[in-house]
């Protein structure tokens, strides 16, 4: 594969940010959320809330939908991933998953990465995962990073542990998003040309994997659940938005620019961040990185 670098590209340092997901019944998964994933509570604001980590950085965000609609298939997301910072942290988490019996539905080795499968009660896809060294990761010539699934070294991962679990550590953050999508080139398309990502590996035409700098991916995305599949609605449970974090009011302007320069259709709110539709319908927020 070539791996495809647009014109137009992302500052290395704009990274995934938060997800927000409609939720039918918000006291049970913000109870699974802080009790059973490891986020807490930053604030709630009438029916929602927002989580993260001690250091502030806001990950998650739930909003109560009002007569959902049944689950059906649609577009939006596949898994949030929670970075952790350390082998060390992903071996507490694991021990709180087994110590209470957490819906764990698997446990891979990708090469690049170590990860751990969850969902969370309205079928919503969580992965916790860690970075190996960069020196671990199998990067070709071109730029591609290649990925594999293989079995995890659970024990391995273990022995790493404190064994004093308290949550998300600082410094965890939403390292990728995995969306459902409805068609593989458009979307490619879309978020190299449009957004300025660099396709870093083309998963047999089943999955595509973007990212800014030279990660191995911020974005995955997949055609599993079939080609054109319909976008979410308002009352849909699952993904409302995800965002991506800038560091510089500089970049946004930048992003703003190029929209402009492609004559795509976007929006900026008063607190001058950006929103977008992808070709699947999924709203993505572009926004200066704050801590509360």
């Amino acid at each position: 594969m070539t791996v495809r670098v647009p014109e137009f590209q992302l500052a290395e340092t704009t990274h995934t940010g938060l997800v927000t997901l409609k939720v039918a019944d918000l006291e049970k998964q913000t109870a699974f959320y802080t009790e059973v994933i490891g986020l807490r509570v930053l604030s709630k604001i009438d029916d929602a809330i927002s989580f993260g980590t001690e250091d502030g950085v806001p990950l998650l965000i739930l909003t109560k939908v009002e007569n959902p609609l049944p689950l059906s298939r649609r577009t939006g997301l596949y898994h949030v991933a929670f970075l952790l910072p350390s082998r060390q942290a992903l071996g507490d988490a694991l021990i709180h998953y087994l110590s209470i019996d957490a819906p764990l539905v698997g446990a891979s080795d990708h090469g690049y990465s170590e990860a751990l499968y969850l969902s969370d009660p309205e079928g919503n896809g969580i992965e916790v995962y860690r970075d190996k060294p960069v020196d671990q990761w199998d990067i070709r010539e071109d730029g591609e990073i290649i990925g594999v699934t293989e079995e995890m070294d659970a024990q391995g991962v273990v022995n790493e542990a404190t064994q004093k679990w308290n949550g998300f550590p600082s410094g965890t953050k939403v390292g990728h998003v995995h969306l459902k999508i409805a068609d593989l080139q458009k979307t490619e398309d879309f978020y190299t040309d449009i957004l300025g990502l660099s396709l870093k590996n083309n998963y047999g035409n089943q999955a595509k994997f973007f990212a800014t700098g030279n990660y191995h991916h911020h974005i995955g995305s997949n055609i599993w659940m079939g080609r054109n599949v319909p976008a979410m609605t308002e009352h849909d449970l699952g993904l409302a938005y995800y965002s991506f974090y800038v560091t510089q009011d500089e970049e946004l302007a930048r992003i703003e620019s190029h929209w402009a320069e492609q004559k795509v259709s976007f929006e900026k709110d008063e607190q001058g961040s950006l929103w977008i539709l992808d070709p699947n319908g999924i709203l993505i927020k572009f926004e200066k990185e704050a801590r509360l």
